[in-house]
């Protein structure tokens, strides 16, 4: 009698259980990769939700590179990779731009399609190789040019005014070679497994005078006066050289990117739990098509002005992944003809959490630093709080 009352408790929790069956249903369907069984005729007989999101499927039909692979699979009886991208789509599209995946047999003529979004793999090795290509072509630039200009001292051995002329560019190319080579290191550095520095309660006051006085030259140069806001006190938790550097190029960019003499000015301000510096210019400003990749790397609105003013194009990557790697981020506003402001948002000492990065652009209702500068009668560079004109 145990014995049977046993046996009904096992069948009953065997009836109320999911089956072998269903757990393997249960098992395609939620799973991360597009899964699609065919038979023997290239019908489609069981897959998944992701198979529709991926392409994989059309019309209650499977894509045909896949079933040429099945019917491949058949001859063979072994596994066949598979490109079944969108034909449509480019890298930059909407939604999975590289899907890969594998043919298997599955036996009594069904074979099976695994195919996942490759599309974060694919686009890294784009960069990569854009990467290596641009980093290439920006040392070859320099590095043949202190070649010929050697040359150059060389034969003009005799004539002491060639030789500071040549030596002078020297100096120069060499000047720029090495910045580009430590910004390199740096950029590999915030972008790489090497661990951040221990991070320190840093006065916000100090950055941004520390950043001033490396910028100072430049500003002498460009005949510009820098305007600065009164003292802040604000505290935030940071790596000293690195947030110097960041705001140091954002200075150096405005400064490159406005006419000789004209206004660029740094305000500070607390925005929530997150310590806003803003660098504003009345410069040649950005379109809005170029808002986003002027962050990247080597990218540059105006070539032939970089190339005069020394830029590397690695200035303002270095200032997001700086940015980024203090739980922040950089923003910009910028109107051809208007000027730019480039906001670095850090959180303020002892923030509780990290917000999440806005993704919209300042409004009327932006931070006063993030709006066009106006001039008054004295001359005196100010910001303007009625909104963006």
């Amino acid at each position: 009698m145990v014995g049977t009352r046993a046996t009904q408790r096992y069948r009953r929790a065997q009836v109320t259980g999911p089956t072998v069956a269903e757990l393997l249903q249960r098992l395609v369907h939620t799973g991360r990769g597009g899964i699609v069984v065919l038979n023997r005729f290239g019908d489609v007989v069981l897959h998944n939700p992701r198979a529709d999101e991926l392409g994989l499927i059309r019309d209650h039909r499977a894509d045909p590179r896949a079933r040429h692979a099945a019917d491949e699979v058949l001859t063979t009886g072994e596994p066949v990779p598979v490109d079944l991208s969108p034909l449509e789509r480019t890298l930059r599209g909407r939604g999975p731009a590289a899907v890969l995946g594998e043919v298997r047999p599955l036996g009594d003529g069904f074979t099976v399609i695994d195919a996942g979004d490759e599309s974060d793999a694919v686009r890294l090795e784009a960069t990569r190789r854009d990467f290596v290509a641009n980093v290439s072509h920006e040392l070859k630039t320099p590095v043949g040019a202190l070649a010929l200009l050697a040359e150059a001292v060389l034969d003009a051995a005799e004539d002491p005014e060639e030789v500071r002329r040549f030596s002078t560019k020297i100096l120069h190319e060499s000047t720029r070679l090495g910045t580009l080579v430590s910004e390199l290191i740096a950029l590999s550095r915030l972008q790489g497994a090497e661990r951040m520095p221990d991070l320190t309660t840093l006065e916000v006051d100090e950055v941004v005078d520390e950043a001033l006085g490396r910028s100072q030259l430049a500003a002498e140069s460009a005949e510009t006066e820098i305007a600065v806001d009164g003292p802040s006190g604000y505290l935030l938790d940071g790596d000293r050289t690195l947030l110097v550097t960041a705001l140091s190029n954002l200075i150096d960019n405005a400064l490159s990117y406005s006419p000789p003499g004209s206004p660029v000015s740094i305000s500070r301000r607390l925005a929530g739990d997150h310590v806003e510096i803003a660098v504003t210019d009345r410069g040649i400003g950005i379109e809005p098509e170029h808002h986003e990749r002027v962050f990247e790397r080597f990218f540059r609105v105006d070539p032939a002005r970089s190339r005069a003013t020394g830029g590397t194009g690695l200035g303002l990557a270095i200032v997001k992944h700086v940015a980024a790697n203090h739980g922040g981020e950089v923003k910009l506003w910028s109107s051809p003809g208007t000027g730019s402001t480039f906001t670095l948002r850090i959180p303020k000492h002892g923030a509780g959490a990290v917000e999440e990065a806005e993704a919209e652009g300042p409004g009327p209702d932006a931070p006063a630093a993030a709006r066009p500068m106006t001039e008054d009668a004295d001359g005196k560079t100010t910001v303007e709080t009625g909104g963006v004109r």
